[in-house]
């Protein structure tokens, strides 16, 4: 049975992803700031592994790997913060905070994995990036940042551990109810605005990123390599379509 360790597993998109990759046979490891916020991914996965860590703490991801009978067959590198504000009223702290576990903190884990799957021969990496970094908007300062070179850095690894034996994609989630947005459309008026700008006339769910996720890491994707995975419905193609002619 193969083995995915999800990084912030413990809500939003990764506990979505957990409870995908279980339903298809897959054992799965947690890893999260907290065993009380992954307490309800938990309750439902009982055999799930679970490891408290930070990944921008490499001792903790080490832990987690060491204490693991065998070598992952899939990161998931899910874990992330999001801040909006105005560049102006960006601190330096703030900034170098969002990169440093949006960015820093998956290159972390991901050459973590890398070097023991490397050794297998065989892995797959996910990181997840955003349609922030495609298409950014003002307000998104080092988020957006982030994930665009979260993904130059995701076609970098597919370059280099290619020929190794691993597989290295990226998911692109557009406009998401839930996860870091949920908040933002919890208010039905913002929901519905937003809608109107999706060709499928939707927002996406959580499980609509776990079932990209977990495609991506099985046997029908295994051509699919250094690939960039945009699950937004098609808004990040819409541009033209909103200017009248």
């Amino acid at each position: 049975m193969p083995l995915a360790f999800i990084t912030g597993g413990g809500g939003g998109l990764g506990s979505e992803t957990a409870l995908r990759a279980h339903e298809l046979g897959w054992d799965v490891a947690i890893f999260d700031l907290s065993r009380d916020r992954a307490a309800q991914v938990l309750e439902k996965l009982p055999d799930a592994h679970f490891f408290e860590g930070d990944v921008t703490d490499e001792a903790s991801a080490v832990a987690a790997l060491d204490a693991l009978d065998r070598v992952p067959d899939l990161l998931v590198n899910n874990a992330g913060i999001v801040k909006f504000q105005p560049l102006l009223d960006t601190s330096t702290e703030d900034f170098a905070r969002m990169i440093s576990i949006n960015l820093t903190g998956a290159f972390t884990m991901a050459r973590l994995f890398a070097e023991r799957m490397i050794k297998r021969g065989s892995g797959s990496i996910i990181n997840i990036t955003s349609t922030g970094g495609i298409a950014t908007s003002p307000g998104t300062n080092a988020y957006a940042s982030a994930k665009r070179g979260l993904a130059a850095m995701t076609e970098i690894m597919a370059l280099e551990w290619g020929p190794l034996g691993l597989r290295i994609n990226s998911v692109a989630p557009g406009m998401i109810h839930g996860g870091m947005s949920s908040g933002i459309y919890d208010d039905p008026s913002v929901a519905e605005r937003r809608s109107k700008g999706v060709p499928l006339r939707r927002l996406g769910t959580e499980r609509d990123i776990a079932h990209a996720v977990m495609w991506l890491a099985s046997d029908e994707a295994s051509y699919v390599n250094g690939h960039e995975l945009v699950v937004d419905g098609g808004m990040t193609k819409a541009a033209m379509a909103m200017i009248p002619r």
